[in-house]
This record gives structure tokens, sequence and C-alpha cells, in this order.
């Protein structure tokens, strides 16, 4: 069989010039979430398969890349189905994981727990454009704050990241799942149906309210039923301020507390905001995860044309594992769909310091080598960035190759003078 160059099927390799955005868009993240006092964690990339088909992770678990049992756990003969095959899986999300690891060291770790996890994810998903089967995924999540705080400082610490990145007129639509459902019980719809009822919603920004009007009668659902249920959509766009209409509107069949604490989140974070960026309260906003139990939120980027990340509350999830639910909260940067913005825009990195080409002449050895190493490393102690190489025939052709790295500046060494 022959060997294949090319990465496989939704991979990547990544040139220089995006690994240096990366490690300068991940250093950024870092610094500006411990600030927030987010602590670093790191999971294992390979999870429990049981853990991965909770049937929480909505359609990601239809896209796990699922991983063999090995050595004599492996019988092919015996098996009768894939659970005798299977054991393992790539994590699709580091949600799940983050999960397991909360559940695992809860009695070591201090309450409220601030997570900040970034790593590589895996999901068998069809490529495209800013979609990949293994990208980063870079999460912060708060565990054991059962108060609207986290989600305020969640949406700060994000916006401020990204404010520092250079995104600017961003919006975060924001979404309150118990919203969600009195919206569709004061219509008049029945619980079993809200999945059915709010897979059609979501459809609200390719087809419009009359779309949706109409696919939800055409579900079978009674006309009376969806205009009264349009109509509380219309009405928001009517109203000064869409959380409290609601709260007026839909009575008894909406918590206080959800529409109270939604609209402090909205008022908090435009109160104290360091970015440039519109809170925005989108009833329409699902979010496909059925592990959201509260507050959810998402990151629209008007030069993408989509989510750059997103994210809310799941206070049921950490029960799973441990018995014994835990209130809990996180938002995920689209980190892949970020870089290729600031790739496309043509993005340098800041401060990225002086970087000189020490060009080498061939003949050059021992001590005069030496002299030149010794060079090297004094401008490094200085910051700079020394690139030392031996010198081509063709000069032009090697400095063009240098100049499309980042040095601007050459050193040539010769065996008897120094030249610049």
């Amino acid at each position: 069989m022959a060997l294949s160059k090319k990465p496989v099927t939704g991979m990547k390799d990544i040139m220089p010039e995006e690994m240096e955005i990366r490690d300068y868009v991940q250093s950024v993240i870092k610094q500006t979430y411990r600030s927030f006092g987010f602590t670093p964690i790191e999971t294992p990339c390979v999870e429990n398969i049981a853990n991965l088909s909770n049937k929480q992770g909505g359609e990601n678990e239809k896209l796990i890349f699922k991983i063999l049992k090995r050595g004599e756990k492996l019988n092919l003969e015996t098996a009768k189905g894939e659970a005798d095959l299977v054991d393992g899986g790539l994590r699709y999300d580091l949600t799940v994981p983050l999960v397991r690891y909360y559940s695992n060291h809860a009695n070591e770790l201090p309450s409220p727990f601030k997570a900040l996890q970034m790593g590589n994810v895996w999901r068998a998903d069809r490529p495209q454009r800013g979609r990949y089967r293994q990208f980063m995924q870079c999460d912060i999540d708060i565990l054991g704050e059962p108060t609207n705080i986290a989600e305020i400082e969640l949406i700060l610490a994000t916006t401020t990241t990204l404010g520092r990145l250079g995104f600017k007129n961003f919006q975060i639509r924001i979404n309150e799942r118990r919203i969600l459902k009195a919206m569709a019980a004061y219509a008049g719809f029945q619980e079993e149906s809200y999945d059915s009822v709010f897979i059609t919603l979501d459809k609200m920004d390719k087809i419009g309210l009359e779309g949706v009007s109409a696919e939800l009668i055409n579900d079978g659902f009674e006309k009376a039923v969806v205009d009264k249920y349009v109509g509380l959509f219309e009405g928001i766009e009517n109203s000064d301020n869409g959380v409290l209409f609601l709260k007026d509107t839909l009575g008894e069949f909406l918590d206080n507390d959800a529409a109270e604490s939604l609209n402090e989140i909205i008022e908090s974070v435009e109160s104290v905001k360091e970015a440039e960026f519109e809170m925005v309260f989108d009833p329409t906003l699902v979010r496909g995860m059925s592990y959201y139990t509260g507050t959810i939120f998402e990151i629209a980027m008007p030069e993408f044309g989509g989510s750059c990340g997103g994210g809310g509350r799941y206070d049921k999830m950490v029960g799973n594992f441990t018995g014994q639910n835990v209130p809990a909260c996180g938002f995920s940067i689209g980190f892949e769909r970020i870089i290729l913005l600031l790739m496309e825009s043509g993005f340098k990195v800041p401060g990225s310091g002086e970087r000189i080409a020490f060009m080498v002449e061939k003949g050059i050895t021992g001590e005069r080598l030496a002299q030149v190493m010794k060079e090297a490393s004094d401008a490094r102690k200085e910051g700079k960035q020394i690139l030392v190489v031996r010198m081509n025939k063709n000069k032009k052709f090697q400095k063009e190759q240098l100049e499309a790295q980042g040095y601007s500046e050459y050193k040539e060494f010769y065996k008897e003078e120094l030249k610049h």
C-alpha cells in the first residue's frame, strides 16, 4: 500500500504562519481567563464510551470516533454487537470530560470551581469551511455557583478576550431554556412536543417567522396554538424589553426568577463590559445540547456569518455521575473559527520581537563558528529572535524566503570578516 502525504480527511497540517497566530491567541486566552480566576486543567482525549453515549451530547453522539477494545478483550469471533467491540472513544467536546473530572475530584477542588480547559476534540463530521474533524476547543466553566454571577463572569471573561484579540461589533445572543418552555406551554403545546417545536423555531433565521408558523401547522399543530405562539415573538419585537414583556405576558407559566435573572445578566454585562459588543435577548435561540437547563448564549459575528462560540447552564449533568446535582455553567470560544477570521484578515502577531537571521558562510567552523553562536546567544538574551542558517549561493532568494518568515534584518558571517 502506497504511503500518503496528505492528512486524513477532515484533519489538517498547520503551517508555521498559522501556528504563530494560534500560539498568540492561546496565550491571550489563558492570560485573560487567569485574570478572571479560572484555573487551567487537562483531561484525557479518550473517554469511556458510556460517558460519551449518555444521550446528553445531542447530535454529537452520532459523530463519535469509537475505539476498539485491545488485546484479549477484543474477540471478533464472539462479538455480538458494538458493546463487545468498543469500550472508549475520542472526546467530542470538553464538557463531558470536565464533569467526569469534577465528579472524580470534587473533594479536592474549591467551590465554586472555575475551570479553564483547552484541547483538541474529535467529531466524525462533514468537513467544511472552519469545521474540521479534529479541532481545538477552549472552554471556561464554573461549577458550584447557583446564581447568575456565573453567567455574568463567563460572558465578561469571554468578551474581554475577544476584545483583546481585536474583535468588535459582535453580539452575545442570550436566552433561557425555562423561557423557551414557558412560551411553548403558554401557547398550548404539549410538553412531549417541545423538542419538535424548538427544532422548527431554531430555523427562524433561515425561514423567518412566517416560515416557522407554516412549518408548525404543516407538522400537525393546531393553527390557534401556533398563532398564539407566533404572537409572542411579534410582541417581543414590538416591545422595549422583550424579557420583561414575557414576564408580564406569560404570568404563571414562567418563574419570575428566570426573567429577572436574565434581565439582570444583560444589564450587568452592558454596564461593565470592556469590549465593543451588544447583549441581545434572542427568544429563538435554542442550542442543541439536551443537558442545558437554564441560561444559554452564543457569540454571533457578522464577519463569519454564524456562531463563533456558545454555552449555557447545565445544573443536572454532574448528578448523572454522582447522584447529586451541582450548579454548573460554561462558555466555549470557537477557537478554529477565530483563527480562520484572523488568518483571512491578514492578522499579524503584535510585539513578537525583533527577528534577525544570521547567515553563516559554509566554510565557517571551530572558533569562528563559536563566535557566531556566542553573538546569537547574547542577542537572544536581549529578547531578539535569532535564526542561524548556512548561507546559500543564491542569497537573494534565501532572503526572500526569510522575509516571508518575518525576518527583516540579516547579518552575514564570513570566514575572515563580519559584514552587515
